[in-house]
């Protein structure tokens, strides 16, 4: 039997994620296969600066009856309805050997208004504008992590990935327990140091910059990647290059400057993409709190689904959702075509 040359962006083969130690099946080859399925629909409408209807906007009545004021910058308040609430209650924890555990949890969540601007999103911000919501991100974590095991930092972008308000927000959940793919950056990262004596995100970040394929762009301090094992088409990872920094509230003043600059470059670099306000779901993982830092690296993941144009997406459905996740394009043509684009924001390319 002659052996055929394995070729990564032709023939199927399997990724680890050294994270979370889990794998992804890559399929470059089913990427021709011709698309007949669901189609996107795109955002057309200029959205005004304020709407009176949004629940969002600066001066604006929310759900709940509550005034927002007439903030200019930054605004964070309590989400009015939180999946996580600060209700103690006499529930203990199920017995290790029982097949129906439960176990009580406390926390709360709160939405961050990136601006007053209900037109505009975080890639049509200044990278002033984008410091100062790092700046914010910062303050709710010095807070919440006074109580809280776990801080989760993340932006639903799109209605495609669940946003249900166009204005530009985030959200943070806080809570007592830490959670699943938390615990298991936790395990691996923790492992790797026993084994290595060094901080793995940190040692990934030096060899992709010598391999340089799956580098999107870098910045003074930060390096933007689509990561060895990416799931999604053109997920990202946003991490330090230089030092380990556990949390994000360990960056100094020019490495806080330097994150603005190279997160305003990716979401323009987004957009330009498919020239679409580009939907995703980002977030942050840092140590917890409660823990020692010298395993863990700051760190953003960027997960966005579309696939093919601004109106096909990929679907985790299938395979993905009752084997292991797969994808088509490979790491190394998702950060080629990304590292192509752009950094001038299409809509002002018109002008």
């Amino acid at each position: 039997m002659t052996l055929t040359t394995f070729n990564p962006e032709e023939h199927p083969h399997r990724r680890l994620n050294p994270l979370t130690g889990e794998w992804v099946l890559v399929s470059p080859h089913r990427a021709k296969r011709p698309w007949q399925g669901a189609l996107e629909t795109t955002q057309t409408e200029k959205r005004p600066p304020h709407d009176p209807s949004c629940y969002l906007c600066a001066g604006n009545t929310r759900v709940n009856g509550e005034q927002n004021p007439k903030y200019t910058n930054t605004y964070v308040f309590d989400n009015d309805f939180r999946a996580l609430l600060n209700l103690p209650s006499s529930l203990e924890a199920s017995s290790e050997q029982s097949l129906f555990q439960v176990a009580q949890v406390q926390g709360t969540c709160r939405v961050v208004c990136f601006s007053p601007d209900h037109s505009k999103s975080l890639a049509e911000l200044s990278t002033e504008e984008i410091q100062q919501v790092i700046h914010t991100w910062q303050e709710e974590l010095k807070d919440l992590s006074q109580k809280y095991q776990w801080v989760q930092i993340f932006e639903n972008k799109g209605s495609s990935m669940g946003c249900s308000n166009p204005h530009p927000h985030g959200q943070i959940w806080a809570s007592d327990f830490l959670p699943n793919e938390a615990s298991k950056e936790d395990l691996q990262q923790a492992h790797y140091y026993q084994k290595h004596q060094k901080v793995l995100l940190l040692e990934y970040a030096q060899e992709e910059l010598q391999r340089a394929e799956r580098v999107v762009f870098e910045e003074e301090h930060w390096l933007v990647v689509v990561p060895y094992w990416a799931t999604w088409p053109y997920e990202t990872l946003v991490l330090p290059k230089k030092r380990q920094i556990p949390h994000l509230n360990d960056l100094e003043v020019d490495e806080q400057e330097s994150l603005a600059r190279v997160l305003k470059q990716l979401y323009v670099c987004y957009d330009n993409l498919f020239e679409t306000s580009f939907p995703y779901s980002m977030g942050w993982h840092g140590s917890p709190w409660a823990k020692a830092n010298n395993v863990w690296q700051v760190h953003a993941h960027f997960y966005p689904p579309l696939l093919r144009s601004a109106t096909v997406k990929k679907f985790m459905v299938g395979f993905e959702m009752l084997a292991e996740s797969q994808r088509d394009l490979t790491a190394e043509q998702a950060a080629q075509r990304l590292r192509s684009l752009s950094l001038v924001h299409y809509s002002e390319r018109s002008l």
